[in-house]
């Protein structure tokens, strides 16, 4: 079966996105209204810093509803998740190095509004089905690669200690409460709408606004670490195909590239793409190389065999549809005003 004949699955269904006006919220957000006759509603609360951008949606306000507000007040998300049949649970802080100057913060939106949520659909939406997104930084430093999910978990921040919790809190429900959760552990995932303020939430969208501004992107140990990547729109494919499948529901799958590319081979190609920028090797702050894992892919053998996902957008083709994206709206992404302001709103 194709993946659009699953994803019809969908059609006269109601889905909650919560975090929907960031990056890959978003792209799911406007996947589903491509599938039509889904009634999709966004939560977020658009703090600053976490990606969240009404631009993202600019286009489709008229075929989803959003509700500007954040997922820890119970009284927000009570009366949203009754009724519901899907909710993509996206919302959350990713930033590994931002969760060790802040933990406490960390922990109040990765691990707090997570139980507010699960508590919520215990109460009034107790068969829902949740797919939420964690990370392979659960892994911590790779004892051998590819990663797969019988690697040990030891997480080397407060975000992947946090990620983890989270991913426990969910498959907790599913056993105790019958609430159908499966959990993604996404890989470096890159794209158009991502945040490209700062370099704390992803090295491919900062080295990105890099090229494109003509400036220098930094590489810690020479660039040779190794990462595999994975396209926005295979990422929705992923959480599609997990929120259609019952054989997900308790699983935790990895996500991950067709191969592991260097982060000078991925700085060259921005350079090469955008015909601006420049390396620069810097030795590693210190900050950062406590928490570096190195070298780091995952096989995605699991979910392949369970339902049927792989990447199929090659890096160096998604990298050019990214750079051609913010050539095209760098407006609503480059000032620190634009990543929560920019485009109309429509508020329910």
């Amino acid at each position: 079966m194709s993946n659009e004949r699953k994803f019809s699955e969908y059609k006269g269904r109601s889905v909650l996105i919560t975090g929907g006006l960031g990056f890959v919220g978003s792209n799911l957000a406007r996947r589903l209204v491509e599938v039509g006759d889904v009634e999709v509603t966004i939560i977020d609360a658009l703090l600053p810093d976490q990606g969240g951008n009404n631009f993202n949606v600019h286009d489709i306000l008229d075929r989803i509803k959003i509700h500007h507000g954040d997922m820890r007040d119970d009284w927000v998300i009570n009366h949203l998740v009754g009724g519901v049949d899907y909710i993509f649970n996206l919302a959350g802080s990713v930033s590994h190095l931002d969760s060790m100057l802040h933990p406490q913060r960390d922990l109040e939106l990765n691990c707090t509004a997570q139980l507010t949520l699960l508590e919520a659909c215990r109460s009034f939406n107790p068969h829902v089905k949740i797919v939420f997104t964690s990370t392979r930084q659960v892994y911590g430093k790779p004892v051998y690669l590819p990663l797969d999910e019988q690697h040990r978990v030891a997480p080397l921040d407060i975000n992947g200690i946090n990620k983890l919790a989270a991913e426990h809190y969910h498959l907790l429900y599913h056993r105790v409460y019958g609430v159908r959760a499966t959990c993604l552990r996404l890989t470096n995932t890159y794209g158009p709408r991502q945040l490209l303020l700062h370099a704390r939430q992803g090295f491919i969208a900062w080295f990105i606004r890099q090229a494109l501004g003509g400036g220098e992107i930094e590489l810690f140990g020479e660039g040779r670490q190794r990462r595999d990547l994975n396209y926005v729109d295979d990422v929705v494919d992923a959480l599609l195909l997990a929120g259609a499948s019952e054989a997900a529901e308790g699983e935790v799958f990895n996500l991950g590239g067709e191969e592991p590319v260097s982060l000078a081979e991925l700085a060259d190609e921005l350079i090469s793409l955008t015909g601006r920028g420049s390396v620069r090797l810097v030795p590693f702050p210190t900050e950062r190389q406590l928490i570096d894992i190195g070298n780091a892919h995952s096989s995605y053998k699991k979910i392949e065999t369970v339902l049927g996902w792989h990447p199929r957008v090659p890096w160096r083709a998604g990298l050019a549809r990214t750079v051609e994206y913010y050539r095209t709206h760098r407006e609503h992404y480059w000032s620190p005003n634009a990543s929560t302001l920019s485009g109309p709103q429509k508020a329910t």
